[in-house]
């Protein structure tokens, strides 16, 4: 319920979420050294008491922030979506959602849209056309933020990602440190940075090891659940075929549980399988997927705590944040000793 009586000022969020006025005023700046829990509650107490800024240095225009995709068939983009209304919702800022399909007239149709309703910022999740698309709101004063760059980008667009290599790591060691060493991995498109850094890690962690890295143990993948399945394919049925495999994202990891499950193959005992992301559907198959966490939720937010950011004519701390991720060690990795499988006989 909002405050009556009296302005809401930071001081008063503070005091209700039982923390500092730095603290806050981290969160209202996009600060990214504030813990979930205690951004959470702080982003809670500001929509419920309808805490506007004072000092804004520009007025919005619309109150509208655009988010843009190449598509909207995954979950992935689900909890993107959800991390950056929760932030819009709290600073009264309503959030328009496109797709823009890959598809030049979709493009140019969306950005007429865009002119005709005045945005005060743009979100960009694409993975092809960023270039022209940032040439344009350039054009057109319009800020914007990049999630998950697919390539280089101009040194004035702020870009939001996560510790890909790394993660990618965590998970091959992982299933290093249950004795495998012949791994597989199921790649992401090979024009995504974050394919390339997902693939790096995995070689880096083979190679630390002492292990061979096998370009027959790598397929090709498209972050989605069919190509997850042709990859399963094609790594289950090789003569020598692994013993585990880091699929670059949890729908490929999905889709090589059904190959392994139309060949016999139990998962973990006779194949371990790690996945990249923990979406809601990871933590819910069958067996439950162990996966690196990538922060969707709050890169999302992130992104819209900067956009908004520019928008007001506010300054942003650095134009480059990697959020960090996470090994979530579940049910479907075991150690090759319970392996039984025909890549253990």
């Amino acid at each position: 319920m909002a405050t009556v009586g009296r302005r809401v000022t930071i001081a008063t969020i503070a005091e209700a979420a039982g923390v500092s006025v730095p603290t806050v005023s981290r969160v209202l700046n996009g600060r990214t050294d504030v813990s979930p829990e205690t951004r959470d509650r702080i982003e809670h107490l500001l929509r419920e008491h309808d805490y506007r800024p004072r000092n804004s240095r520009q007025p919005l225009r619309a109150g509208l922030i655009d988010l843009v995709f190449q598509d909207l068939d995954s979950p992935w983009a689900v909890e993107l979506i959800r991390g950056v209304e929760e932030v819009t919702h709290a600073a009264g800022v309503g959030t328009v959602v496109s797709a823009i399909h890959r598809r030049t007239a979709s493009t140019r149709q969306w950005l007429q849209n865009l002119r005709a309703r005045q945005s005060d910022g743009v979100i960009l999740v694409i993975s092809d056309g960023a270039g022209p698309i940032s040439t344009e709101l350039h054009r057109l004063n319009v800020p914007m933020v990049i999630i998950d760059p697919a390539g280089g980008v101009a040194a004035d667009v702020p870009t939001i990602g996560a510790t890909n290599w790394s993660g990618g790591r965590s998970a091959t060691e992982h299933l290093i440190s249950l004795g495998h060493t012949r791994i597989g991995l199921v790649e992401g498109p090979k024009n995504l940075l974050c394919s390339r850094a997902r693939l790096d890690g995995y070689r880096a962690a083979l190679e630390e090891a002492g292990l061979r890295v096998d370009r027959r143990l790598i397929a090709p993948g498209a972050f989605n659940h069919e190509s997850g399945f042709q990859a399963g394919e094609y790594l289950l049925d090789l003569e020598e075929p692994p013993t585990a495999i880091f699929a670059s994202n949890d729908q490929m990891a999905l889709g090589l549980y059904e190959a392994a499950r139309l060949r016999g193959i139990r998962i973990p005992e006779e194949l371990s399988v790690v996945g990249f992301d923990d979406l809601p559907e990871a933590r819910w198959s069958a067996p439950p997927l162990t996966t690196v966490r990538q922060p969707l939720a709050d890169m999302g937010g992130l992104a819209a705590r900067t956009v908004l950011r520019l928008s007001r004519g506010e300054p942003i701390e650095t134009p480059r944040v990697e959020l960090a991720t996470e090994l979530v060690i579940r049910e479907s990795t075991a150690l090759l000793a319970k392996t039984g499988g025909k890549a253990a006989q």
